[in-house]
């Protein structure tokens, strides 16, 4: 292979950050949706084994954030692509959402534990 035709597969340094921000974002779409219904089941009273699975997913994205001193993994692997200050600069978020997300969605997880535990108690 030519040297013009290899430089046509080498990414950027922002192409990269870019790939990582289209996982990153649908990483998180997904745990999202894993709380929505975690409370959505404490909500509806129709707990399953969904609500558990979500939930446990929920939990070793905690673990994750616990091991990684509260940087989710792919944080620190966009970091090596940016110097960017932003809390966004890592996620397609609006910044304030990026900024506040782990207290805005730890707070409705917590509610939705409690809603599931008092419709399994009641």
């Amino acid at each position: 292979m030519s040297r013009v035709t290899e430089s046509k597969f080498i990414l950027t340094n922002l192409a990269r950050l870019r790939l990582v921000k289209v996982l990153h974002t649908g990483v998180w779409a997904f745990l999202v949706a894993a709380i929505l219904l975690v409370l959505y089941s404490g909500l509806t009273n129709t707990i399953t084994g969904y609500t558990w699975l979500a939930s446990g997913l929920v939990v070793m994205e905690g673990l994750l954030l616990v091991i990684f001193k509260s940087h989710c993994p792919l944080t620190l692997v966009a970091r090596k692509y940016s110097r960017s200050t932003k809390d966004n600069f890592d996620i397609f978020l609006p910044e304030w959402l990026a900024r506040y997300n782990k207290l805005i969605f730890t707070t409705i997880y917590i509610v939705a534990m409690l809603l599931v535990g008092y419709r399994l108690l009641g």
